[in-house]
Protein backbone atom coordinates (compact mmCIF):
# COMPACT_ATOMS: atom_id res chain seq x y z
CA UNK A 1 0.00 0.00 0.00
CA UNK A 2 1.76 3.36 -0.60
CA UNK A 3 3.09 5.43 1.83
CA UNK A 4 1.05 8.92 2.06
CA UNK A 5 2.15 11.94 3.76
CA UNK A 6 -0.63 11.60 6.33
CA UNK A 7 1.78 8.36 7.05
CA UNK A 8 4.13 10.45 7.59
CA UNK A 9 2.83 12.84 10.33
CA UNK A 10 2.65 16.12 7.97
CA UNK A 11 -0.19 17.95 9.53
CA UNK A 12 -3.80 18.80 7.65
CA UNK A 13 -2.57 22.44 6.74
CA UNK A 14 0.44 21.08 4.83
CA UNK A 15 -1.21 18.13 3.42
CA UNK A 16 -3.85 20.65 2.00
CA UNK A 17 -1.62 23.01 0.52
CA UNK A 18 -0.07 19.98 -1.34
CA UNK A 19 -3.29 18.53 -2.65
CA UNK A 20 -3.53 21.67 -4.23
CA UNK A 21 -0.70 21.36 -5.57
CA UNK A 22 -1.39 18.02 -6.75
CA UNK A 23 1.66 16.57 -4.77
CA UNK A 24 -0.18 13.05 -3.26
CA UNK A 25 2.57 10.42 -3.00
CA UNK A 26 5.98 10.87 -1.17
CA UNK A 27 9.03 10.20 -2.91
CA UNK A 28 12.11 7.74 -0.97
CA UNK A 29 13.93 10.92 0.41
CA UNK A 30 11.02 12.48 1.62
CA UNK A 31 9.66 9.03 3.10
CA UNK A 32 13.11 8.54 5.24
CA UNK A 33 13.42 12.09 5.95
CA UNK A 34 10.35 13.32 7.16
CA UNK A 35 9.39 11.17 10.21
CA UNK A 36 13.66 11.90 11.09
CA UNK A 37 13.27 15.60 11.27
CA UNK A 38 9.42 15.56 12.58
CA UNK A 39 9.94 13.38 15.44
CA UNK A 40 13.78 13.05 16.23
CA UNK A 41 16.16 15.69 18.02
CA UNK A 42 19.56 14.62 15.81
CA UNK A 43 21.64 16.29 13.27
CA UNK A 44 20.65 15.11 9.91
CA UNK A 45 22.46 14.02 6.72
CA UNK A 46 20.47 12.87 3.71
CA UNK A 47 22.04 12.02 0.41
CA UNK A 48 19.80 12.43 -2.35
CA UNK A 49 19.89 12.65 -6.04
CA UNK A 50 19.07 16.00 -7.59
CA UNK A 51 15.57 16.17 -8.65
CA UNK A 52 14.24 13.72 -5.51
CA UNK A 53 12.28 16.00 -3.64
CA UNK A 54 14.46 17.13 -1.48
CA UNK A 55 13.17 20.77 -0.55
CA UNK A 56 9.93 18.73 0.32
CA UNK A 57 11.74 16.34 2.30
CA UNK A 58 13.06 19.22 4.64
CA UNK A 59 10.46 21.86 3.87
CA UNK A 60 7.78 20.34 5.44
CA UNK A 61 8.72 19.54 9.19
CA UNK A 62 10.59 22.96 9.58
CA UNK A 63 7.33 24.20 8.81
CA UNK A 64 5.31 22.32 10.72
CA UNK A 65 7.90 22.39 13.70
CA UNK A 66 7.84 26.57 13.45
CA UNK A 67 5.90 28.11 16.59
CA UNK A 68 3.43 30.81 14.98
CA UNK A 69 3.24 32.72 18.26
CA UNK A 70 7.01 32.92 18.75
CA UNK A 71 7.83 36.10 16.44
CA UNK A 72 11.50 35.36 16.27
CA UNK A 73 13.33 33.80 13.32
CA UNK A 74 13.17 30.12 14.05
CA UNK A 75 14.92 28.23 11.06
CA UNK A 76 17.39 28.56 8.74
CA UNK A 77 18.26 27.50 5.36
CA UNK A 78 21.08 28.61 3.35
CA UNK A 79 21.59 27.73 0.07
CA UNK A 80 24.63 28.20 -2.74
CA UNK A 81 22.92 30.48 -4.90
CA UNK A 82 19.65 33.34 -5.01
CA UNK A 83 18.54 31.19 -8.14
CA UNK A 84 18.29 28.37 -5.69
CA UNK A 85 17.24 30.23 -2.55
CA UNK A 86 14.41 31.62 -5.03
CA UNK A 87 12.93 28.68 -5.59
CA UNK A 88 13.15 27.07 -1.97
CA UNK A 89 11.46 30.46 -0.95
CA UNK A 90 8.96 30.17 -3.68
CA UNK A 91 8.09 26.00 -2.54
CA UNK A 92 7.84 26.79 0.66
CA UNK A 93 5.30 29.63 0.33
CA UNK A 94 3.26 27.37 -1.38
CA UNK A 95 4.01 24.39 1.36
CA UNK A 96 2.35 26.77 3.61
CA UNK A 97 -0.44 28.31 1.53
CA UNK A 98 -2.79 27.02 4.33
CA UNK A 99 -0.55 28.24 7.10
CA UNK A 100 -0.52 31.84 7.08
CA UNK A 101 0.32 32.52 10.53
CA UNK A 102 4.02 31.06 9.39
CA UNK A 103 5.89 33.69 8.20
CA UNK A 104 8.41 33.07 5.47
CA UNK A 105 11.37 35.39 3.77
CA UNK A 106 13.96 35.28 1.12
CA UNK A 107 17.76 36.92 2.02
CA UNK A 108 19.33 36.31 -1.02
CA UNK A 109 22.26 38.39 -2.43
CA UNK A 110 22.16 39.99 -5.82
CA UNK A 111 19.37 41.94 -4.94
CA UNK A 112 19.16 45.47 -3.00
CA UNK A 113 19.38 44.78 1.02
CA UNK A 114 17.48 47.64 2.26
CA UNK A 115 14.31 46.11 1.26
CA UNK A 116 15.20 42.68 3.34
CA UNK A 117 16.72 44.99 6.29
CA UNK A 118 13.24 46.58 6.33
CA UNK A 119 11.32 42.99 5.67
CA UNK A 120 13.39 41.20 8.79
CA UNK A 121 11.88 44.27 11.25
CA UNK A 122 8.44 42.47 10.86
CA UNK A 123 8.01 39.18 12.29
CA UNK A 124 9.67 36.33 10.42
CA UNK A 125 9.69 32.80 11.46
CA UNK A 126 12.03 31.13 8.55
CA UNK A 127 14.44 32.99 6.41
CA UNK A 128 16.44 31.37 3.09
CA UNK A 129 19.59 32.81 2.61
CA UNK A 130 22.71 32.77 0.72
CA UNK A 131 25.69 32.59 3.15
CA UNK A 132 27.30 35.81 2.21
CA UNK A 133 24.04 38.12 2.27
CA UNK A 134 23.43 36.24 5.44
CA UNK A 135 26.37 37.39 6.72
CA UNK A 136 26.23 41.05 5.69
CA UNK A 137 22.89 41.23 7.49
CA UNK A 138 24.76 40.03 10.66
CA UNK A 139 27.59 42.26 10.06
CA UNK A 140 24.61 44.91 10.01
CA UNK A 141 22.87 44.16 13.00
CA UNK A 142 20.18 43.93 11.22
CA UNK A 143 19.09 40.02 12.23
CA UNK A 144 18.48 38.29 14.80
CA UNK A 145 19.53 34.64 14.84
CA UNK A 146 19.76 33.56 18.47
CA UNK A 147 16.56 31.76 18.74
CA UNK A 148 16.90 29.57 15.57
CA UNK A 149 16.73 25.94 16.68
CA UNK A 150 16.79 24.63 12.95
CA UNK A 151 19.57 25.40 10.45
CA UNK A 152 19.19 23.49 6.88
CA UNK A 153 21.94 23.34 4.54
CA UNK A 154 20.53 22.63 1.16
CA UNK A 155 23.31 21.88 -1.75
CA UNK A 156 25.94 21.55 0.63
CA UNK A 157 28.32 19.87 -1.82
CA UNK A 158 28.04 23.28 -4.00
CA UNK A 159 27.93 25.48 -0.93
CA UNK A 160 31.63 24.49 0.50
CA UNK A 161 33.52 27.15 -1.21
CA UNK A 162 31.09 29.76 0.68
CA UNK A 163 30.80 27.80 4.00
CA UNK A 164 34.50 27.98 4.16
CA UNK A 165 34.35 32.05 4.53
CA UNK A 166 31.04 32.08 5.64
CA UNK A 167 29.95 29.43 8.04
CA UNK A 168 31.62 30.42 10.86
CA UNK A 169 29.97 33.66 11.17
CA UNK A 170 26.96 32.30 10.65
CA UNK A 171 27.06 29.64 13.73
CA UNK A 172 28.34 32.33 15.79
CA UNK A 173 25.52 33.88 16.02
CA UNK A 174 22.81 30.78 16.24
CA UNK A 175 22.86 28.80 19.59
CA UNK A 176 25.01 25.87 19.65
CA UNK A 177 21.79 23.19 20.52
CA UNK A 178 20.64 24.11 17.09
CA UNK A 179 19.59 21.43 15.09
CA UNK A 180 21.42 21.06 12.17
CA UNK A 181 20.21 19.16 8.17
CA UNK A 182 22.23 18.83 5.78
CA UNK A 183 21.29 17.59 2.28
CA UNK A 184 23.76 16.68 -0.81
CA UNK A 185 23.18 14.89 -4.03
CA UNK A 186 27.28 13.98 -3.52
CA UNK A 187 29.19 13.10 -0.58
CA UNK A 188 32.62 14.27 -1.62
CA UNK A 189 35.62 14.83 1.13
CA UNK A 190 34.65 18.22 1.93
CA UNK A 191 31.30 17.25 2.94
CA UNK A 192 32.57 14.66 5.24
CA UNK A 193 35.04 16.94 6.37
CA UNK A 194 31.99 20.15 7.34
CA UNK A 195 30.00 17.20 8.73
CA UNK A 196 32.91 16.63 11.51
CA UNK A 197 33.85 19.67 11.85
CA UNK A 198 30.04 21.50 12.45
CA UNK A 199 27.59 19.20 12.93
CA UNK A 200 26.75 16.78 16.28
CA UNK A 201 28.39 13.27 16.87
CA UNK A 202 25.05 11.86 17.31
CA UNK A 203 24.03 12.06 13.14
CA UNK A 204 20.97 10.48 11.70
CA UNK A 205 22.45 9.23 8.23
CA UNK A 206 19.53 8.62 5.19
CA UNK A 207 19.72 8.05 1.51
CA UNK A 208 17.33 7.15 -1.33
CA UNK A 209 18.19 5.73 -4.56
CA UNK A 210 21.27 6.50 -4.92
CA UNK A 211 22.81 3.01 -6.07
CA UNK A 212 22.82 4.97 -9.86
CA UNK A 213 23.79 7.99 -8.52
CA UNK A 214 19.71 9.06 -9.55
CA UNK A 215 20.15 8.18 -12.90
CA UNK A 216 17.61 6.70 -13.44
CA UNK A 217 15.62 7.77 -17.00
CA UNK A 218 18.94 9.19 -18.33
CA UNK A 219 20.84 8.10 -21.52
CA UNK A 220 24.29 8.86 -20.67
CA UNK A 221 26.00 8.89 -23.90
CA UNK A 222 29.08 10.49 -25.47
CA UNK A 223 30.80 11.94 -28.86
CA UNK A 224 34.00 12.08 -29.84
CA UNK A 225 35.45 14.72 -32.05
CA UNK A 226 38.65 16.64 -33.24
CA UNK A 227 38.29 20.14 -31.76
CA UNK A 228 37.39 21.91 -35.27
CA UNK A 229 34.13 19.75 -35.46
CA UNK A 230 33.07 20.68 -31.86
CA UNK A 231 30.80 23.68 -32.88
CA UNK A 232 29.71 21.43 -36.20
CA UNK A 233 28.75 18.44 -33.84
CA UNK A 234 27.02 20.23 -31.67
CA UNK A 235 25.20 22.55 -33.96
CA UNK A 236 24.16 19.16 -35.60
CA UNK A 237 22.65 17.99 -32.49
CA UNK A 238 20.78 20.71 -31.24
CA UNK A 239 19.16 20.44 -34.57
CA UNK A 240 17.89 17.24 -34.12
CA UNK A 241 16.42 18.32 -30.96
CA UNK A 242 14.33 21.48 -32.35
CA UNK A 243 11.71 22.41 -30.25
CA UNK A 244 12.92 20.54 -26.92
CA UNK A 245 14.77 22.00 -24.53
CA UNK A 246 18.10 21.43 -23.03
CA UNK A 247 20.88 22.67 -20.91
CA UNK A 248 24.81 23.27 -22.14
CA UNK A 249 27.77 23.15 -19.66
CA UNK A 250 30.83 25.04 -20.16
CA UNK A 251 33.30 25.10 -17.30
CA UNK A 252 34.31 28.97 -18.16
CA UNK A 253 32.17 32.22 -18.36
CA UNK A 254 34.23 33.13 -21.41
CA UNK A 255 33.05 29.54 -23.34
CA UNK A 256 29.77 30.10 -22.01
CA UNK A 257 29.58 33.69 -23.67
CA UNK A 258 31.72 32.10 -26.87
CA UNK A 259 29.24 29.03 -27.48
CA UNK A 260 26.10 31.52 -26.63
CA UNK A 261 27.24 33.46 -29.47
CA UNK A 262 27.54 31.27 -32.13
CA UNK A 263 24.38 29.68 -31.10
CA UNK A 264 22.74 33.02 -31.52
CA UNK A 265 24.70 33.71 -35.01
CA UNK A 266 22.78 29.53 -35.96
CA UNK A 267 19.26 31.41 -34.84
CA UNK A 268 19.40 28.99 -31.99
CA UNK A 269 16.73 29.97 -29.25
CA UNK A 270 19.51 30.35 -26.12
CA UNK A 271 20.43 32.16 -24.03
CA UNK A 272 23.60 32.48 -21.69
CA UNK A 273 23.95 32.69 -17.32
CA UNK A 274 27.11 32.91 -15.65
CA UNK A 275 27.84 34.34 -12.31
CA UNK A 276 29.47 37.79 -14.07
CA UNK A 277 26.13 38.80 -15.40
CA UNK A 278 23.90 41.22 -13.30
CA UNK A 279 21.20 39.43 -11.30
CA UNK A 280 18.56 41.12 -13.51
CA UNK A 281 19.26 39.58 -16.59
CA UNK A 282 20.19 36.75 -14.83
CA UNK A 283 16.94 36.08 -13.69
CA UNK A 284 15.25 37.40 -16.87
CA UNK A 285 17.29 34.81 -19.04
CA UNK A 286 15.71 32.11 -16.14
CA UNK A 287 12.77 33.05 -16.20
CA UNK A 288 12.49 33.23 -20.05
CA UNK A 289 13.91 29.24 -19.73
CA UNK A 290 10.96 28.63 -17.28
CA UNK A 291 8.22 29.94 -19.44
CA UNK A 292 9.80 28.30 -22.65
CA UNK A 293 10.14 31.50 -24.40
CA UNK A 294 13.76 30.09 -24.88
CA UNK A 295 14.74 26.04 -25.65
CA UNK A 296 18.58 26.08 -24.42
CA UNK A 297 20.37 27.12 -21.93
CA UNK A 298 24.22 27.63 -21.97
CA UNK A 299 25.68 27.82 -18.22
CA UNK A 300 28.13 27.00 -15.57
CA UNK A 301 27.31 24.80 -13.35
CA UNK A 302 26.82 26.93 -10.56
CA UNK A 303 24.92 29.40 -11.96
CA UNK A 304 22.53 26.83 -13.12
CA UNK A 305 21.75 25.59 -9.34
CA UNK A 306 17.97 25.91 -8.06
CA UNK A 307 16.86 25.61 -11.54
CA UNK A 308 13.95 23.18 -11.45
CA UNK A 309 12.30 22.87 -14.63
CA UNK A 310 10.69 19.28 -15.53
CA UNK A 311 10.71 19.58 -19.42
CA UNK A 312 14.74 19.47 -19.88
CA UNK A 313 14.83 16.76 -22.30
CA UNK A 314 18.62 17.10 -22.94
CA UNK A 315 22.05 17.93 -21.24
CA UNK A 316 24.76 18.22 -22.90
CA UNK A 317 28.38 18.23 -21.22
CA UNK A 318 30.30 20.68 -24.02
CA UNK A 319 33.61 20.34 -21.27
CA UNK A 320 34.18 16.89 -19.45
CA UNK A 321 33.62 17.69 -15.94
CA UNK A 322 36.11 17.94 -13.39
CA UNK A 323 34.68 15.93 -10.84
CA UNK A 324 31.92 12.81 -10.79
CA UNK A 325 30.08 15.11 -8.60
CA UNK A 326 29.85 18.13 -11.07
CA UNK A 327 28.67 15.19 -13.58
CA UNK A 328 25.92 13.98 -11.33
CA UNK A 329 24.19 17.54 -11.20
CA UNK A 330 24.72 18.57 -14.37
CA UNK A 331 22.78 15.25 -15.80
CA UNK A 332 20.49 15.59 -12.92
CA UNK A 333 18.90 18.58 -14.78
CA UNK A 334 16.97 15.89 -16.88
CA UNK A 335 14.54 13.26 -16.42
CA UNK A 336 13.59 14.72 -13.40
CA UNK A 337 10.12 13.55 -11.85
CA UNK A 338 10.23 10.61 -13.27
CA UNK A 339 10.96 11.25 -17.04
CA UNK A 340 13.44 10.48 -19.56
CA UNK A 341 16.17 12.32 -20.30
CA UNK A 342 19.38 12.63 -21.99
CA UNK A 343 22.69 13.39 -21.48
CA UNK A 344 25.26 14.27 -24.16
CA UNK A 345 28.97 14.49 -23.09
CA UNK A 346 31.44 15.86 -26.11
CA UNK A 347 34.71 14.42 -25.82
CA UNK A 348 38.21 14.44 -27.62
CA UNK A 349 40.29 11.36 -28.35
CA UNK A 350 42.41 11.71 -25.52
CA UNK A 351 39.70 12.06 -23.03
CA UNK A 352 37.77 9.23 -23.57
CA UNK A 353 39.75 7.06 -21.76
CA UNK A 354 38.10 8.48 -18.51
CA UNK A 355 34.64 7.52 -19.49
CA UNK A 356 34.92 4.00 -17.78
CA UNK A 357 36.35 5.37 -14.76
CA UNK A 358 33.59 7.91 -14.48
CA UNK A 359 31.24 4.44 -15.06
CA UNK A 360 32.81 2.82 -12.57
CA UNK A 361 32.47 5.59 -9.82
CA UNK A 362 29.15 6.25 -10.43
CA UNK A 363 27.21 3.10 -11.13
CA UNK A 364 26.31 3.76 -14.65
CA UNK A 365 26.90 3.11 -18.51
CA UNK A 366 27.92 5.13 -21.46
CA UNK A 367 27.01 4.43 -25.13
CA UNK A 368 28.85 6.00 -27.64
CA UNK A 369 26.89 8.53 -29.65
CA UNK A 370 28.06 8.57 -33.86
CA UNK A 371 29.35 11.75 -34.82
CA UNK A 372 27.90 12.83 -37.66
CA UNK A 373 29.50 12.03 -41.68
CA UNK A 374 30.67 14.85 -43.56
CA UNK A 375 27.68 15.03 -45.98
CA UNK A 376 25.11 15.14 -42.77
CA UNK A 377 27.55 17.85 -41.15
CA UNK A 378 27.37 19.76 -44.60
CA UNK A 379 23.44 19.50 -44.94
CA UNK A 380 22.79 20.66 -41.55
CA UNK A 381 25.25 23.45 -41.93
CA UNK A 382 23.01 23.89 -44.86
CA UNK A 383 20.20 23.97 -43.32
CA UNK A 384 21.28 26.75 -40.64
CA UNK A 385 22.16 28.26 -43.31
CA UNK A 386 18.78 28.48 -44.60
CA UNK A 387 17.35 28.76 -41.08
CA UNK A 388 19.55 32.50 -40.87
CA UNK A 389 18.12 33.83 -44.11
CA UNK A 390 14.67 32.90 -42.99
CA UNK A 391 15.30 34.87 -39.25
CA UNK A 392 17.17 37.96 -41.28
CA UNK A 393 14.67 41.18 -40.81
CA UNK A 394 14.35 42.76 -43.79
CA UNK A 395 16.57 45.81 -44.13
CA UNK A 396 14.31 49.17 -44.14
CA UNK A 397 17.05 51.39 -45.10
CA UNK A 398 17.53 50.21 -48.35
CA UNK A 399 16.50 53.05 -50.83
CA UNK A 400 13.41 51.96 -52.88
CA UNK A 401 14.98 52.48 -56.15
CA UNK A 402 17.97 50.62 -55.71
CA UNK A 403 15.46 47.48 -54.48
CA UNK A 404 13.69 47.80 -57.89
CA UNK A 405 17.13 47.24 -59.52
CA UNK A 406 17.85 43.95 -57.63
CA UNK A 407 14.64 42.98 -58.61
CA UNK A 408 14.60 43.76 -61.87
CA UNK A 409 17.20 41.00 -62.28
CA UNK A 410 15.28 37.98 -60.43
CA UNK A 411 11.53 39.19 -61.16
CA UNK A 412 11.61 36.29 -64.06
CA UNK A 413 12.15 33.95 -61.72
CA UNK A 414 9.84 31.77 -59.93
CA UNK A 415 10.69 31.19 -56.16
CA UNK A 416 11.22 27.48 -56.90
CA UNK A 417 14.13 28.45 -59.67
CA UNK A 418 14.98 31.55 -57.09
CA UNK A 419 16.03 28.54 -54.71
CA UNK A 420 17.40 26.58 -56.26
CA UNK A 421 19.91 29.14 -57.71
CA UNK A 422 20.77 30.83 -53.99
CA UNK A 423 21.09 27.13 -53.16
CA UNK A 424 23.62 25.85 -55.80
CA UNK A 425 25.13 29.54 -55.12
CA UNK A 426 25.86 28.85 -51.31
CA UNK A 427 27.16 24.75 -51.90
CA UNK A 428 29.57 26.55 -54.56
CA UNK A 429 31.08 28.83 -51.45
CA UNK A 430 31.34 26.38 -48.96
CA UNK A 431 33.08 23.98 -51.22
CA UNK A 432 35.54 26.65 -52.24
CA UNK A 433 35.80 28.16 -48.51
CA UNK A 434 38.23 24.76 -46.69
CA UNK A 435 40.71 25.55 -49.52
CA UNK A 436 41.28 28.94 -49.00
CA UNK A 437 41.49 28.36 -45.36
CA UNK A 438 44.21 25.64 -45.91
CA UNK A 439 46.70 27.69 -46.90
CA UNK A 440 47.07 30.11 -43.56
CA UNK A 441 47.15 26.98 -41.80
CA UNK A 442 49.92 25.25 -44.30
CA UNK A 443 51.62 28.64 -43.59
CA UNK A 444 51.65 28.33 -39.53
CA UNK A 445 53.51 24.59 -39.51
Amino acid sequence: MPVSFSDLGVNTALQQSLAALNIIQPTAIQQKAIPLILNESKDLVALAQTGSGKTLAFGLPVLQHIDPKNEAVQAVILAPTRELGQQIHTNLLSFAAHSPEISIASICGGIPIKPQIERLKTTTHLIVATPGRLVDLINRKAIDLSKVVTLVLDEADEMVTALKTDLDSILAEIPKNRRTLLFTATMPGTIKQLVQNYMSKHIVHVEAEMETVGHQGIDHQFVVVEPIEKLEVLLYFLSSKEGERGIIFCKTKAAVNKLAKNLAINKFSSGALHGSLSQPIRDRIMGQFREGHIDILVATDLAARGLDVKEISYVVNYHLPDTYETYVHRSGRTARAGAKGLAVTVLQQEEVFEIPEFEEELGISFSEMRKPDAQSTEENNTLLWARKIFKTKPNRTIPAEFKEKINTVFHHLTKEELIDKILAHHLAQTAIAPKEEAKPTKKKR
